[in-house]
């Protein structure tokens, strides 16, 4: 009960919860998880803790891009993680009546990029692909019609690529 007499509210309070999900490297050894999370330039992995409210880590063996940097920071002081098995963690810090819901949440969407698929089947790998040429400004725009285009922007709001022509 608080001050004035009613009892708190459960959207009042914050809990803090902690997911941990595995990586089936063992199962997978040649599957890119740590790419496929991230996305081009950390943006998928930015995207599931904009959309969840979640702090999404990758932990474990295999979780830093360099080995030898991953070495030599293996035993010290906040890196014991590298001990472990390539992981994630989620972490929720939210108010009680919506943690839980927010933590399936990112779950769901963190175990649907762990699904190792044939690439030729893989739909996530090829957005990734396209977000990044459109981050590098390497991509064309796909839809029919006139190639001489009166406006300098295309159905996206973003200014062509030169061709050359």
């Amino acid at each position: 009960m608080d001050w004035q007499g009613a009892p708190p509210s459960p959207s009042s309070y914050t809990v803090k919860r902690i997911l941990r999900l595995e990586i089936p490297v063992d199962t997978y050894p040649t599957f890119n998880f740590v790419g496929r999370l991230l996305g081009p330039r950390g943006n998928s992995l930015k995207r599931v803790e904009a959309t969840t409210g979640c702090r999404v880590y990758i932990r474990g063996k295999g979780s830093i891009k360099d080995p030898d940097k991953e070495e030599k920071l293996r035993g010290r002081p906040g890196y014991e993680h590298l001990n472990d098995p390539l992981h994630i963690l989620i972490e929720a810090d939210l108010p009680a009546n919506v943690v839980d819901i927010r933590l399936r949440q990112a779950q769901e969407i963190i175990e649907e990029l762990l699904k190792p698929v044939d690439e030729s089947q893989d739909f996530i790998k090829r957005h990734q692909l396209r977000e990044l040429a459109m981050l590098n400004s390497n991509v064309r725009e796909e839809s029919p019609g006139p190639s001489g285009s009166v406006s300098p922007f295309n159905s996206n709001g973003m200014k062509r690529p030169k061709t050359g022509y």
